[in-house]
């Protein structure tokens, strides 16, 4: 039986969209369809763990935007000054709708498998914060707050040091569809060949 939960998880998606998302994936595949496929994925397997309704997209793409909302997700404005600070717009939008326990999750993670989400969930409830890195251990894919309060957040190149060292504890789970993100068309190549990737991203591969 999987794990589930405690009631009131929101999970913070930030979605950049447009023609300046992940550029390297999209200048190598010249498919922008790709690129939103693999953020749809994302959304939808949060959206199976926390509910539609409590997934935060924060986004300044119009057709996210549409996207999102016609999914029955929050949409926050990306305050257009990094990722940090949109991710703290999500986190801060789920605090006003009552959050106290939220996730912030990279909009990456076409394999991601939802009990591979409820699992990390359940095993930060016993923290005030934490964090899970990346398959090389260098990245982060996620940080969570169970205190309600503010989270802070250092996103980038060399983030799993940053999270440990401003206090969040680091998760170890087995989960590869988190832990691995799609940036470049190599890595999306490995998760074909390892992973299962979501319906999205394979149709838009199968196009």
């Amino acid at each position: 039986m999987e794990p589930t939960p405690a009631p009131g998880w929101h999970v913070v998606v930030p979605v950049k969209g447009g023609p300046g998302a992940k550029s390297r994936l999209r200048h190598s595949l010249d498919d922008a369809g790709v690129v939103a496929a693999v953020a749809h994925d994302t959304l939808a397997a949060a959206a199976r763990v926390v509910g539609p309704g409590r997934v935060v997209v924060v986004t300044a793409e119009p057709g996210e935007t549409a996207y999102a909302r016609a999914a029955g997700h929050v949409v926050v404005d990306d305050p257009g000054s990094g990722l940090d600070d949109a991710c703290r717009a999500g986190v801060g939008a789920a605090h006003d709708l009552g959050a106290t326990r939220v996730a912030v999750l990279l909009g990456d993670h076409p394999a991601l498998a939802p009990g591979e989400l409820e699992t990390t969930l359940v095993a930060g409830e016993g923290h005030p914060t934490f964090f899970v890195a990346d398959a090389e251990g260098t990245g982060t894919a996620l940080v969570g707050t169970t205190t309600g309060g503010e989270l802070a957040l250092a996103f980038g190149p060399g983030s799993a040091a940053r999270h440990e060292a401003l206090g969040h504890v680091p998760l170890e789970v087995e989960a590869p569809g988190l832990r691995h993100d799609v940036d470049d068309e190599d890595s999306l190549r490995w998760a074909l060949a390892h992973l299962t990737l979501g319906p999205r991203t394979r149709g838009a591969l199968e196009r």
